[in-house]
């Protein structure tokens, strides 16, 4: 990877649930040597302005991209069930009019789930909601990660990854589900806008020891059909189990592969800036497919 550049296309700023400004996220990206880095906030475009301006000033390539929250509802041996499926879109067009309207719901979704939630954690822990909109930047993505800061401010638990282990884990009995894009609509409607579509850590909770045999291959094939056109594969939650099944499905269906970290901030997540990367050639791939919104590559990388 020396002679390499890297290409970091999943990172959080504080306009959803990540720790640092767009400003300071390109800061740190260029000190850790990252050659082009993508903004990918949940369901918002918000810090796109900022994190652009500063990647240019500081002569670092720059992705604008969303974190579409959706779901499915796939088969299983059991029956149906619910599955949450996180799409990154990237380069979709800012202002268009649908596309800006689903996410504005989602993100007011959120806001009456987080609400609902604290109103149940608050009757065992020292949290409350006006804590936690005073320690948020207004106008911000509101989601789980805002209660579990809140909760390691109260001194409950350790830090994010304790609260979502318990807390906030969806098997606990302060869990509520959120408003989202059916997964297919939510990849015709980015691709609509003019974006390129990925699934952000697809698999990430395949167990150990599970056959792929069990994995729900009609259903990426329904997101193939839709216009999906790569796979975050190098990631750090993805199995390796589960990475040879998605190059083996990427290399078969004609989809590109992306490496990322989805970086949150120091103390956001262990992730780090930089930690996976994706090929020149995918990051390629990904740009033909992308037309909606500019994308910024300084002098040195044109040749991406």
């Amino acid at each position: 990877m020396s002679n390499q550049p890297i290409l970091d296309l999943h990172t959080h700023s504080n306009r959803s649930d990540g720790l640092d400004s767009p400003a300071y996220l390109m800061t740190r990206a260029k000190q850790l040597g990252v050659d082009v880095l993508a903004l990918a906030d949940h369901d918002t475009t918000d810090g796109w302005k900022e994190g652009f301006d500063k990647a240019k000033e500081l002569e670092l390539g720059f992705v604008p991209a969303i974190e579409i929250s959706t779901h499915s509802d796939i088969m299983t041996v059991n029956g149906s069930r619910r599955i949450s499926v996180h799409i990154l879109a990237y380069r979709p067009e800012q202002n268009h009019a649908r596309l800006v309207h689903e996410l504005a719901r989602t993100r007011d979704s959120r806001v009456l789930r987080a609400k609902r939630m604290v109103e149940l954690i608050e009757k065992d822990y020292p949290i409350s909601w006006s804590e936690i909109t005073e320690n948020i930047r207004p106008g911000s993505t509101v989601g789980r990660p805002a209660i579990a800061d809140a909760l390691v401010r109260a001194g409950v638990v350790e830090d994010r990854s304790k609260a979502f282990e318990s807390i906030l884990h969806k098997s606990s009995p302060y869990y509520i589900s959120e408003h989202s894009l059916n997964t297919l609509e939510a990849i015709e409607l980015a691709r609509d806008a003019g974006a390129a579509t990925v699934i952000a850590h697809p698999l990430m909770d395949f167990p150990a020891g599970k056959s792929v045999s069990d994995l729900p291959t009609n259903h990426f094939e329904e997101m193939v059909e839709a216009g999906l056109n790569g796979l975050e594969v190098e990631h750090r939650q993805v199995p390796e189990p589960a990475r040879e099944w998605l190059r083996a499905f990427a290399e078969s269906h004609d989809l590109f592969t992306t490496g990322s970290s989805d970086y949150h901030g120091v103390g956001g997540k262990v992730n780090e800036l930089g930690e996976n990367s994706t090929s020149v050639e995918n990051f390629r791939r990904l740009l033909a497919a992308s037309s909606g919104s500019d994308y910024y590559l300084p002098a040195g990388l044109e040749w991406l």
